[in-house]
């Protein structure tokens, strides 16, 4: 028996030494300490530590009068993300005899110092950032995350691009354990052989020689892995470079998508996507928002307030779900909490409990619906996908952690495919007559409305049928397109494939070598190579222009030969007896005189009246002279001939001299130089020629110093006019400048055939709605109005222009076919004075036979010339007659004017023009 009073002693002992213990636990429980580690070192700050105190009087404010123990939240900062740092703030917790630790949000390294020592101690870590990498295995049991797991983001960043249908994209990494985080992603394109290109920033966080190879690989989708910051700066670089129009989709890792302020770095059509896991319909919510406001505007000049960052909701949900569990463990047993040392093994022996409460807990917090796996893990929580919009962001679909994505059916279509209607469209273009045009004040507009043109026509009509607005931008090395040794492309081409644009709209040649890197729609426009040349006219008549029909080498020779037949007519005279003569023969006295009518002047004026075809007084008596005098007068016959033949076409007709007729003469001679414009399809076209002219005509054009290329139209018609230069290009530029400057004119037909046609980047989902709209203008005959209204008006217009001036004038050209069909009658209208004039004409047959007779009266009065000139008055009195016969033919073209139908019965002239 005296065993037993020792053994109830030493109960009693045992009991009283517990009591205590357990007492001081009890009283521990009056106050629910945790600790939040902070990594901000913004200038603004996140509104953590905000959140915290917001969650801590939320929690308390709704235990007033109760005796549940009161929730205290110790905040730590790290100043460094180092092991050390952290290391040395765990330290300064553990005695604090806390409950739980949570954050830091955005530093994992010391992320997975803390859950190392936490879990060393069996003391909950809560936490609000991405997950470390790589995760090691003792890691998993010693925290929760309520940040969603890589693996769930991997998935849904994997939804997203299976709705865009692009089997190819990009990833820009910020940190190199992006390819852990996005393990699943990796292996998601390695399974079904699509590509994905990785790249990683450098130290000094450039993106710039990335994208730029992102963008020369003509890759259209980009995932960026950076936090808010970063990919704020990669976005502001991509517009840069012209990245952001409706052709490149980004998707961006960060949970701060709301927080970016893209409206001033990237344009409307940009297809921006990223996620939020922000609960706006919570009960709290709108009080969360206006204190951080609040907070913001008194800690912060920047304005305005950006909105709440993920890490401030995930902190104040990461404090109600610790004290939701902690109260359910309290419900079960009673727990109680003591202080810890690093230095020391011991452990908290309810950590383990409370670690199984906080992964059955299920909260609906400001970051939706919150509950864990085994693995700690969250799960059975959505995701909002948002889009980039004119104002703001806007919800366009969700996804759900079962890796289920629902889109909005009203959303806009992010990759473009389905409908043009309500997109902004940047166009490049280059200035040239007529497609382009600057209005001659388009300093007083601003934006398109400085810009017409058959192009700019064109262009505004597409955008009314397919309901799209646009942008015209002037391409910025005003050039059409050309490849460069290192495969990059200039002009509109390199614009298109860099995507700074989304069409190209221009006198833009469709062409196969374009057609690999660029998309075309269908030609609104066919015409081929031709050559423009300048017409060189001759002078108006002047003083000296009857010495026009025949150079001055053959008026000099003529005078020669003149001045030769002179002299022989002269000598030969003076040689032959038979030119010696008597003037005088019947004078006995100068019998013995003998004169040579062949003087010098005489010699030298006969060869004139022979060449004037006047003759003159002196005629040759010897047969030399008579010879001599022949064949002058023959070669004069010829020499007038030929001079009255071209002196009239001298006098009246500007004779064109065009020393070239086809593209063999141009290729055959060096006098005239050629070329075409720089960068242009005419220069590739004559650079891949395989035909044997166009190959030396382009030897000859890339070997020629100084340079045979210009750099526009306007450039190459200057040189035509101005030196001996024959410009290569469209046929419908050589028609257009044709009909401007009548001094041009076009040599041969056209070298090839092609079209023009609206240019997009490789791949663009526009090209099919594009082409039905030009489909659709030539159909109704626009394209065909619109080349009238810039192509016709020029001061040289077309010879059938000509012949079809007095039946075209007058009526609209909308009403031309009714006067068409009634233009006969007018025409008829208008011939009877000209038909009127012939029935004079043949009415005055009868005054001509009328006046025979008295013609033949007239005969006998020639005859009796004898008789007295009073006789001479019958033959006057004769001629009344034919004088009173004339009155009946001038009667018929005045009856013929009366029978004309009256200005009722006929159909109105057209007005003078």
């Amino acid at each position: 028996m005296p065993a037993l009073p020792a053994l109830l002693l030493s109960i009693t002992v045992l009991l009283l030494t517990m009591a205590p213990l357990s007492f001081s636990q009890a009283n521990t429980l009056s106050a629910v300490r945790m600790a939040a580690i902070l990594d901000d070192q913004s200038v603004c700050g996140r509104g953590e530590r905000l959140a915290l105190a917001l969650a801590r009087e939320n929690i308390n404010s709704l235990m007033e009068g109760s005796s549940q123990a009161r929730v205290e939240v110790d905040v730590y900062e790290l100043q460094k993300d180092s092991q050390y740092d952290t290391t040395d703030t765990m330290c300064q917790i553990l005695p604090k005899g806390v409950v739980s630790v949570i954050g830091p949000a955005s530093s994992p390294a010391s992320g997975s110092t803390i859950s190392h020592i936490c879990g060393e101690k069996e003391i909950p870590h809560v936490k609000i950032g991405p997950e470390e990498t790589p995760k090691l295995p003792y890691l998993r049991f010693a925290s929760v995350t309520l940040y969603p797991s890589n693996e769930d983001l991997s998935l849904a960043i994997g939804s997203i691009l299976r709705s865009f249908g692009n089997p190819t994209a990009s990833l820009i990494c910020a940190k190199a354990e992006c390819l852990l985080r996005l393990e699943e992603l990796v292996r998601r394109f390695l399974i079904s052989r699509e590509t994905l290109s990785v790249r990683m920033l450098d130290e000094s966080l450039d993106p710039t020689p990335l994208l730029k190879e992102i963008r020369d690989d003509k890759v259209a989708t980009i995932i960026i892995d950076a936090n808010a910051s970063i990919s704020y700066h990669i976005l502001r670089k991509a517009n840069e470079l012209g990245m952001t129009s409706a052709f490149y989709k980004y998707i961006l890792t960060t949970m701060d998508f709301p927080l970016l302020r893209l409206d001033d770095v990237v344009g409307d059509q940009s297809n921006i996507v990223g996620f939020s896991m922000l609960n706006s319909s919570h009960s709290f919510y709108l009080e969360f928002i206006r204190s951080l406001n609040l907070s913001w505007r008194e800690g912060c000049d920047i304005s305005p307030y950006p909105g709440p960052a993920l890490s401030s909701a995930l902190m104040f949900d990461a404090v109600h779900v610790v004290v939701s569990a902690v109260r359910e463990l309290n419900r079960s047993q009673e727990i109680g909490v003591k202080p810890l040392s690093c230095t020391s093994p011991l452990i908290w022996q309810h950590g383990t409990s409370l670690m199984n409460y906080l992964r059955m807990v299920e909260y609906d917090g400001l970051t939706g619906h919150i509950e864990f796996n085994s693995k700690g893990q969250r799960t059975n929580y959505t995701l909002k996908i948002l889009e980039k919009h004119p104002v703001g962001h806007k919800e366009i679909g969700i996804w759900y952690s079962n890796n289920t994505l629902a889109m909005n059916s009203t959303s806009l279509d992010l990759n473009a495919s389905e409908t043009l209607a309500n997109k902004s469209l940047i166009v490049t273009t280059i200035l040239e007559n007529p497609y382009v045009m600057r209005k001659s004040n388009y300093q007083d507009f601003q934006g398109n409305d400085q810009y017409e043109g058959f192009c700019v026509d064109m262009l505004r009509e597409l955008a009314d049928i397919l309901k799209f607005s646009f942008k015209i931008k002037l391409v910025d090395d005003g050039l059409y397109g050309a490849p460069e040794p290192n495969g990059s492309w200039t002009g509109m081409v390199g614009e298109l494939i860099n995507r700074k644009a989304d069409l190209a709209v221009a006198g833009f040649t469709i062409t196969s070598e374009r057609e690999k890197v660029i998309d075309f729609s269908k030609p609104f426009m066919t015409l081929g190579i031709s050559i423009l040349y300048r017409v060189h006219l001759g002078r108006k008549p002047g003083y000296f222009s009857f010495l026009d029909p025949f150079s001055p080498a053959v008026w000099l020779f003529m005078l020669l030969a003149y001045l030769a037949v002179s002299c022989v007519l002269f000598l030969a005279a003076r040689l032959s007896p038979y030119e010696w003569y008597n003037p005088h023969p019947c004078l006995r006295e100068r019998r013995d005189i003998l004169e040579n009518q062949y003087t010098l002047g005489n010699s030298l004026w006969f060869p004139v009246g022979g060449f004037m075809q006047q003759g003159s007084e002196i005629m040759p008596r010897a047969l030399s002279t008579r010879c001599v005098s022949g064949v002058w007068w023959a070669f004069t016959l010829i020499i007038i001939s030929s001079y009255t033949a071209n002196l009239a076409a001298f006098l009246t007709v500007q004779r064109m001299e065009v020393p070239i007729e086809s593209p063999d003469d141009l290729a055959d001679q060096t006098n005239i130089q050629y070329g075409t414009i720089h960068g242009g399809s005419t220069m590739t076209f004559f650079m891949n020629s395989r035909y044997q002219t166009y190959q030396r005509m382009w030897n000859y054009m890339n070997s020629k110093q100084p340079s045979v290329f210009v750099k526009s139209t306007e450039e190459g018609i200057a040189r035509v006019l101005n030196s001996k230069y024959a410009f290569l290009m469209e046929s419908t530029m050589n028609e257009y400048y044709r009909s401007l400057n009548c001094n041009l004119t076009q040599i041969g037909g056209l070298l090839d055939t092609k079209g023009y046609g609206i240019g997009m980047p490789l791949g663009s989902p526009f090209r099919d709605e594009i082409t039905l709209g030009v489909l659709q203008m030539q159909e109704s005959n626009r394209l065909e109005i619109l080349k009238r209204r810039w192509w016709e008006g020029g001061q040289c217009p077309k010879e059938e222009d000509h012949r079809a001036k007095d039946t075209t004038r007058g009526p609209p050209v909308e009403d031309l076919d009714p006067p068409v069909e009634d233009l006969d009658p007018p025409a008829e209208d208008l011939d009877p004075p000209v038909e009127d004039l012939d029935p004079p004409v043949e009415d005055l047959d009868p005054p001509a036979e009328d006046l025979d007779p008295p013609a033949e009266d007239l005969d006998p009065p020639a005859e009796d010339l004898d008789p007295p000139a009073e006789d001479l008055d019958p033959p006057v009195e004769d001629m009344d007659p034919p004088v009173e016969d004339l009155d009946p033919p001038s009667k018929p073209p005045v009856e013929v004017l009366a029978s004309r139908p009256s200005e009722e019965d006929r159909t109105p002239p057209p007005p003078p023009r």
